[in-house]
């Protein structure tokens, strides 16, 4: 096999032009790669992270470690449960007649990488029955290794696996193209779609149409989202109108379908579970929440009518990509993630108790104290959804708040995307 160094975009397409050539290439960096080597070439970083995590949640190579086949009653729940089912006329109108025309299937999965429908071409479905790909299946990376499927539902983006990409042997004959779905209410990961079918016939172009097709998907969803916010408007402004005080209805995500007593908001963060009674809601403090049919009503409980009480913050930066941020009191609690941006910045002040100014804040995010402009800006975004924890003059977790902060278990792994020097001298204990 070539000794040669081959970049990955131009492999992507020799796998169209010369199958047989590319798949031998692939099979010398997946055989490499499981034996810890590089053989001199290297596959596209992508599917070499992917090959990485299936040997470290110990994939079998040959066969790959199925799960176990959903029942049909099982299959039928999770679609029920699903917000794809109201686009899979989309799905299959934009996907199914190319698929089937060109000797693909088309696949629908949930956040698990459980496949929950599949449609195309009849022989090829045949074909994927053999390989236990077909409906009820789990095709998550810790079942089969790395594949469109797992992979997209990992890494977030749209991926095409060719041949002997995949990590398991048996899928060798395959490529197969997928693009993660994201609810456009709440930015939840609801599954993937993809195409796949035999290598040789897959064409460079379908990956582009998976995650256009996709993202029509994801309009649908949208306009479905606004039509029943919409609906929710409607019932909600007769009540809110004769409603003394400070009052929302909002969807079951926080959409703010009506206001009365206070500038109208785009969405308000609601409990992970809310429920009827009095809780603590970012950006107005505390509140009474209400059902109502398709939502709920958010009064503001006037603060002369809030017992005192100290809250308590846990800062939760254990894991590498997701960190979130969790606030209980005597009325309750919420937690939720948090960008970058917005973890490094509670993380100095968890350090800083006593605060920091705007300037000692730029000093320890960027290394450059004038940057003051970016800080105030980023911190009145923290404070509008931290109303009542975050105190400013200098900025600080308020008086009386109990702050918890859960550090990975290696230093090294802290916040690993930044730059910040508070929080490199942090990783490094300096």
């Amino acid at each position: 096999m070539s000794q040669v160094p081959i970049d990955a975009r131009s492999l992507s397409v020799q796998s169209v032009q010369e199958p047989r050539r590319s798949a031998r290439l692939l099979a010398g960096m997946r055989d490499a790669a499981l034996g810890g080597g590089s053989g001199g070439t290297e596959a596209r970083p992508v599917i070499q992270d992917s090959w990485r995590r299936a040997l470290d949640l110990g994939v079998d190579p040959d066969n790959g470690s199925h799960a176990g086949m959903l029942t049909a009653d099982e299959i039928e729940v999770r679609r029920r449960r699903t917000p794809l089912g109201d686009v899979m006329p989309a799905l299959r109108d934009g996907l199914v007649s190319v698929a089937d025309e060109a000797r693909h299937i088309m696949v629908v999965t949930d956040a698990e990488g459980r496949l929950l429908w599949r449609d195309g071409s009849l022989a090829v479905r045949r074909s994927a029955d053999r390989l236990g790909f077909s409906e009820g299946a789990s095709w998550s990376e810790e079942a089969v290794g790395t594949n469109a499927i797992g992979t997209a539902l990992v890494t977030g983006r749209p991926v095409q696996v060719h041949s002997s990409e995949h990590f398991v042997r048996v899928h060798h004959q395959w490529t197969c193209a997928a693009a993660p779905l994201i609810d456009p209410r709440d930015g939840r990961l609801l599954g993937a779609v993809d195409v796949s079918g035999p290598a040789a016939g897959m064409h460079p172009a379908v990956l582009s149409l998976v995650t256009a097709v996709t993202k029509v998907a994801e309009a649908e969803l949208r306009s479905l989202h606004w039509a029943a916010v919409d609906r929710l408007r409607s019932v909600s402004a007769p009540l809110l109108a004769r409603m003394p005080g400070r009052a929302a209805v909002v969807d079951p995500n926080g959409w703010t379908a009506a206001v009365t007593g206070m500038p109208p908001v785009e969405r308000i963060t609601l409990p992970a579970a809310p429920s009827a009674g009095r809780t603590w809601v970012p950006a107005l403090g505390t509140c009474t929440l209400e059902p109502l049919p398709g939502g709920w009503l958010v009064r503001v409980v006037p603060p002369e009518e809030v017992a005192p009480g100290a809250g308590h913050v846990v800062l939760d930066l254990g894991r590498p990509r997701t960190w979130t941020v969790s606030v209980s009191g005597a009325a309750g609690g919420w937690s939720q993630e948090l960008s970058p941006r917005h973890a490094e910045l509670l993380f100095v002040l968890a350090l800083h108790r006593d605060g920091r100014s705007a300037a000692e804040l730029a000093g320890d995010l960027f290394g450059d104290p004038s940057r003051t402009v970016t800080v105030r800006a980023e911190m009145s975004r923290l404070r509008r959804t931290l109303a009542g924890v975050l105190d400013h003059r200098p900025y600080r977790f308020a008086d009386g708040v109990e702050v918890a902060v859960v550090r990975p278990a290696h230093p090294a792994d802290l916040l690993p995307h930044s730059t910040a020097p508070a929080v490199r001298a942090a990783r490094f204990g300096t």
